[in-house]
């Protein structure tokens, strides 16, 4: 077959990141079918949620520390993987899950979706990268998208309690999390993409422990099996099986077309709104999301991915 006949992105590769960006985007919709069914508290159900994420990520860890080409981390490295890795999904879900507290599905999804323009702004100002034209062009489509996105859902759903402070959380986890992809992706290349990720997940997870620990309902942890299948979902569905289908995704078809094929996370997260919490679909909404898939399109062009989507 002459190479302009063969497929530019091979099938398998496509599928696979497809589903995996699908995957992310249901994140949303269970946590918020979680504090409908059971009126549960943001830290429990994350708590829950990396109950059942951590035998993977462990195994992983056991996994690629026993092979041959393992990496031995130093110190400094073991410090910044676990501060990353706290920052990256410690901090960034808990903010995130008590922003979905307040503001909708869709809301969240496009919110959270800032981080790359974060991450360019923090590339800028640690690392002394320059900020392109076709960046500059991409960071004004971005913001201007959820300008629109978000003064249409004001005036949608104008008396909703909180939705100020529920955006200022996900905005802010929105931060944190471009804070970890940056760093991520000095480290990475020392360390491998496994290995890090596994051992930033567990550090994530022993912050969590340790904060439900501290100031948990442990009491509504072990009463509440209801929870126990939204925690469940969580772990399996929005975050083991995306994180390892993405990670295949990149192998396959690269960081260029996984990047254009995760645009279609705010898309699925606000149709999935809709169909399973009745959230409304709005032209601002459409128009916003539209704008803000765009301009991290072109952020992502030519640019390493080291992460598809935000957790």
């Amino acid at each position: 077959m002459p190479a302009s006949a063969r497929p530019a992105v091979p099938i398998a590769g496509f599928v696979i990141t497809l589903l995996g960006a699908i995957l992310f985007s249901t994140k949303a919709i269970i946590v918020k079918l979680a504090f409908g069914a059971t009126h549960t508290d943001a830290l429990t159900l994350l708590t829950l949620r990396m109950v059942f994420s951590l035998p993977f990520y462990a195994g992983v860890a056991v996994l690629v520390s026993s092979q041959k080409n393992n990496v031995r981390m130093t110190p400094a490295q073991w410090g910044l993987v676990a501060l990353l890795g706290a920052l990256g999904y410690y901090v960034s879900s808990l903010l995130d899950f008590i922003g979905l507290q307040y503001v909708s599905a869709g809301l969240e999804r496009l919110l959270l979706f800032l981080y790359p323009s974060f991450v360019v702004f923090i590339n800028a100002l640690v690392f002394k990268q320059r900020i392109t034209g076709v960046q500059k062009w991409a960071l004004l489509l971005t913001y201007l998208g959820i300008g629109i996105a978000y003064a249409g859902e004001i005036t949608v759903d104008p008396g909703r309690p909180g939705l100020y402070l529920g955006s200022l959380l996900v905005f802010l986890c929105a931060i944190t999390y471009s804070m970890y992809i940056a760093g991520s992706g000095k480290l990475i290349p020392l360390v491998g993409a496994n290995k890090f990720t596994a051992y930033a997940m567990l550090a994530a997870t022993a912050g969590i422990f340790v904060h439900f620990a501290l100031v948990g309902q442990g009491e509504v942890l072990v009463a509440g099996r209801a929870l126990w299948g939204y925690g469940l979902g969580l772990a399996i569905f929005s975050t083991v099986l995306p994180s390892f289908l993405i990670s295949q995704g990149l192998k396959k078809i690269g960081s260029n077309n996984v990047a254009i094929i995760s645009g279609i996370g705010p898309i699925s997260t606000i149709a999935q709104a809709h169909f399973f919490l009745h959230e409304p679909i709005f032209a601002a909404q459409i128009g916003g999301t539209v704008l803000v898939v765009l301009g991290v399109l072109l952020l992502s062009w030519k640019r390493p991915a080291v992460a598809a989507e935000a957790g």
